[in-house]
């Protein structure tokens, strides 16, 4: 099953985010973070969760919109390279999806179920892993790959995105600074 990836299994630009997972069972960790992350946002009005900590930041639900948005493109290379598809795969700009998307329309509530339902198809593609399928190489925004580093670079992201969450949006007592 899931082993933590090595270095040459990834570009280095996934390495802060590989470096954030704990060990342990990819599977779990995954389930587990959903739950931190719905009972993190969960308290905020869509107002709150409108804040920004900056002129030109994103506020928290395009953090949250970027992430399952994120999530699905890193699942859908997941897919392809377990399944031995040697297809090339594009890279894409984080910041015209984000402003393409319109997530600040959208109610908090609305934003987080999408994450938790990406998150959900995510656990069971991972889950459904074969052995051999953790191992597979491809190619994605013109840097190796592997699926087992695929999925950690899913966790870490999420607990990158969540520890900026708590530091730049969130005071202590959980909600938006005023």
């Amino acid at each position: 099953m899931y082993k933590r990836p090595e270095q040459g299994e990834y570009a280095s630009c996934f390495e802060p985010y590989i470096a954030l997972v704990p060990e342990g069972d990819i599977v779990s960790i995954l389930e587990r973070q959903a739950d931190e992350t719905a009972i993190l946002l969960k308290g905020l009005s869509d107002a709150q969760a409108s804040f920004r900590y900056g002129e030109s930041k994103w506020s928290i639900k395009e953090v949250l919109g970027h992430m399952a948005d994120c999530e699905r493109i890193m699942a859908y290379r997941l897919l392809t390279i377990a399944r031995g598809d040697a297809v090339p795969l594009p890279g894409f700009e984080e910041n015209d999806y984000v402003r393409e998307a319109g997530f600040d329309r959208e109610s908090l509530e609305y934003l987080l179920t999408n994450f938790l339902a990406v998150r959900s198809a995510t656990v069971h593609l991972v889950r459904s892993l074969s052995e051999e399928a953790w191992t597979r190489t491809g190619n994605a925004n013109g840097h190796l790959v592997s699926v087992r580093a695929i999925a950690a670079s899913i966790a870490g992201h999420e607990l990158h995105h969540r520890k900026i969450l708590m530091e730049r949006y969130l005071g202590s007592n959980g909600f938006p600074e005023e």
